[in-house]
């Protein structure tokens, strides 16, 4: 069934069909949540939010966009609004995430490292603009096409292409200061 076909069945009253379209976009969802929070745990909870808002709010579906594209926009601006709450995370808890990496095939030093270089292009992609971290997130991780990107934000595909060209800038500068540095 198309997506509008299985919309359509839902607000007739055929609720259990919601459940396909979850399946068939909850990795998609989970990926672009997951790249706003680098937290498992979070995402899932947050992609579970997306879904209990698109299902409350699938009456006010225009299709003025395709279905993915509204519901990418819920999917932003629930995870934007969880970072905002969030509170930062203890040095525990990231001590924790560290040890749920270990693994029998790699030493200390190596866990360390990776851990390191993932922590600081984290927070290089989370000190981007948040337009800019959004337009790279959804292009590179979620591999939206530039157009599906420009209708999720709300922009040209020109912005995107700038939005694109100014992360890759400012990331290429914050990971060579870190090659840089002793």
């Amino acid at each position: 069934m198309q997506d509008s076909e299985l919309i359509r069945s839902v607000l007739q009253g055929r609720v259990t069909l919601f459940t396909q379209l979850v399946k068939k976009y909850e990795i998609p969802v989970f990926r672009i949540i997951m790249g706003l929070l680098h937290n498992k745990e979070d995402a899932e909870e947050v992609t579970q939010d997306v879904f209990v808002k698109v299902y409350q709010s699938l009456d006010r579906f225009a299709g003025r966009s395709s279905f993915s594209t509204w519901l990418y926009r819920i999917a932003i601006h629930t995870g934007i609004n969880f970072l905002r709450k969030r509170n930062r995370r203890s040095i525990w808890e990231r001590a924790a995430d560290l040890v749920g990496f270990a693994s029998s095939e790699k030493t200390a030093e190596q866990l360390l490292s990776e851990k390191s270089d993932a922590e600081y292009i984290r927070q290089a992609l989370d000190s981007l603009p948040e337009k800019q971290r959004l337009a790279f997130i959804l292009t590179r991780y979620e591999e939206l096409p530039q157009k599906e990107v420009a209708d999720v934000l709300a922009i040209t595909e020109g912005a995107v292409e700038q939005l694109l060209i100014r992360a890759k800038n400012n990331l290429r500068k914050k990971l060579e200061n870190k090659t840089a540095a002793p």
